[in-house]
């Protein structure tokens, strides 16, 4: 990214940062708000409707009360206080009493708790109502919510109970109130709110049909069923937002009211709904402003970022492309440097660096070659030097040999001459190495099996595994099958991995165990190579694959380094992974056939 385009991601990021951060307080604070009004909205409704349920609770009383009172109950109670009592006759009693006093619940219960007569289902004359038998002071009880059985279903009635003495019986009169819509349009709601009634038809848990409105059954009645079932669970105040459609404005808070009987049973729930449109209107308009606002700071950045950049990038292109003639080779580059300001004392450093670094190339070239000249020396006369001093010893005792009794000399030569072979082979093997490093030959590409080239590998030392004389060295392989194949030169590949088998061999003169494992991987293949040897440090392994580095007593330190140039030339990555006493582990990583990393 250019530093036009930077200035101007700046800009663009600072005046969006800034409008997004004014738009998140004020929707922030525009939601606190919203939700404080619905909380004195809530409350208010919530207040209302305990004050209506108590105005109809007293209204029940009382004339569930004056029923009690009257002459003709009074009368009826005595006539059913005898040893045989008619209840046929007054089987429609409590239907007119009902239609009289405006109660839409209305029964007559005889001492025993059999219905003598009941206004809301008349088909129920002679059943038994034995809990109004229950030692209650009705009169201290009041008005309480009751689930009432009707003949067509069930409904929520706030009912209350008085005792009709007449001599030693008693004659009950329950009666009662509906609680469903029209109660609900009573209510004076405030605007974007709206009151529910939810009535449990039994253990079972929620009905649908059972939630209505002051209008009517409530749509989509299965999306509110959940919170009602929750607050069933958990008796309790509780809340939660409704999304009715895809549109977040048609979102409504929920305030949910247990509503509880005589037992503190839950029979249904009173919830309070808040429309969420007007808060979602407004977020929306904010957002539409914000995104204005934003735009044009955009538009704005883009000609302040030109306009700066003009001013700035052009002696910056200046210094980038001096850098590059510098890199490329050209060294005598200048930069004008006409300003005062910090890109001219920028480009004065630059021209002061080019003049020293051109004086300092000469002598950093001919001091590199002496240090590379002496480190070949050091190195050679270190490798060369082990050889050759069993040569001169060699050669000295055949002299002595020939000097002192010739007649031995024969048996002598022979002996000397074979050490002089094998010392020669380990020079000769010693340049060999070296000559190796110098000129690696490019791999020959085809496509192979990592696989075969382990197992093949492995192969050739089998009988330095279990050597005479030395401890045994216990192999393991673990080949996954099928593994994909690679592009590889198999002679390389394979040069590489005996070189690690071998560095594992000596680094276990105690027998151990060496351990080959093939895996894929997401890029292609891995080759692990471990033993059970006695590791490395972290410096050691830092240094491991540097030319001329050895842990061992005799070793030119060409192997890793021979290693790494053929993982290297294989598109691949080596790395080594070891602890002191704990072993060592090389892993290699080869891309897949087709695929180069």
């Amino acid at each position: 990214m250019n530093f036009r385009a930077r200035l101007l991601a700046v800009f663009a990021l600072t005046v969006v940062v800034a409008v997004g951060l004014v738009a998140w307080i004020i929707a922030f604070r525009t939601r606190d708000a919203f939700r404080e009004l619905d909380s004195q909205r809530t409350a208010a409704l919530l207040a209302q409707f305990r004050r209506e349920f108590a105005r109809r609770a007293q209204e029940v009383t009382d004339r569930v009360e004056g029923i009690a009172n009257a002459e003709d109950t009074l009368r009826t109670a005595s006539a059913l206080s005898g040893a045989a009592p008619d209840y046929s006759a007054y089987v429609d009693a409590a239907g007119d009493l009902a239609a009289a006093h405006q109660l839409d619940f209305l029964e007559l219960i005889a001492d025993d708790g059999t219905l003598i007569s009941s206004a809301q289902w008349p088909a129920r004359f002679g059943y038994k109502e034995v809990w109004v038998r229950e030692p209650v002071d009705w009169v201290a009880q009041g008005a309480f919510l009751k689930s009432e059985e009707l003949a067509d279903g069930v409904a929520l009635g706030v009912m209350a109970v008085r005792a009709v003495r007449a001599g030693d019986k008693n004659l009950y009169v329950v009666g009662g109130r509906k609680l469903d819509r029209e109660f609900l349009a009573s209510l004076v709601l405030p605007a974007g709110m709206r009151a529910l009634l939810y009535q449990d038809v039994g253990p079972s848990g929620a009905a649908p049909g059972s939630l209505v409105d002051a209008s009517g059954p409530v749509n989509q009645p299965d999306k509110l069923m959940p919170l009602i079932v929750r607050a069933k669970q958990s008796p309790g105040e509780s809340s939660a937002t409704i999304t009715w459609t895809k549109d977040p404005a048609s979102a409504e808070t929920f305030h949910v009211i247990p509503l509880t009987g005589r037992e503190k049973e839950v029979l249904g729930m009173f919830l309070v709904g808040a429309s969420l449109e007007e808060q979602v209107e407004l977020e929306r308009h904010i957002r539409g402003v914000a995104i204005l606002v934003a735009g044009g700071g955009i538009v704005l950045g883009i000609i302040m970022s030109g306009w700066a950049a003009g001013r700035v990038t052009r002696p910056v292109k200046q210094l980038a492309a001096a850098s590059r003639q510098v890199a490329g080779g050209d060294w005598n580059v200048h930069v004008d440097a006409r300003s005062g300001d910090e890109l001219g004392q920028l480009a004065r450093a630059f021209n002061q660096m080019t003049e020293q670094l051109i004086q300092q190339r000469d002598r950093l070239m001919q001091a590199e070659r002496v240090a590379a000249w002496r480190e070949l020396a050091r190195r050679l006369a270190h490798e060369l030097k082990n050889p050759l001093f069993p040569l001169q010893i060699t050669v000295e005792n055949m002299l002595r040999a020939r000097e002192s009794d010739p007649r031995q000399f024969d048996e002598v030569f022979r002996e000397s001459t074979s050490t002089l072979l094998a010392e020669l082979a380990n020079l000769r093997l010693i340049i060999g190495r070296f000559s190796d490093f110098a000129k690696m030959p490019p791999p020959e590409l085809q496509t192979v099996s990592l696989n075969e080239i382990v197992c093949g590998a492995l192969k050739l030392f089998e009988a330095q595994l279990h050597a005479p004389g030395k401890k045994p060295i216990t192999s393991q392989l673990d080949l996954q099958e099928p593994l994909s194949p690679i592009q590889a030169d198999p002679q390389l590949l394979l040069r590489a991995v005996q070189n690690l088998i071998l560095n594992a061999l000596d680094a276990m003169p105690s027998g151990g165990m060496l351990t080959l494992r093939t895996r894929a991987t997401a890029d292609g293949v891995r080759l692990e190579v471990s033993d059970t040897g006695k590791g490395l440090a972290k410096e050691e392994c830092e240094r491991l694959f540097t030319p001329y580095y050895t842990t061992k007593q005799y070793g030119t330190g060409l192997g890793l380094a021979i290693v790494q140039s053929v993982v290297s030339d294989h598109g691949g990555k080596i790395a080594v992974e070891s602890e002191p006493e704990r072993g060592t582990t090389f892993l290699i990583d080869l891309p897949a056939e087709g695929r180069k990393q």
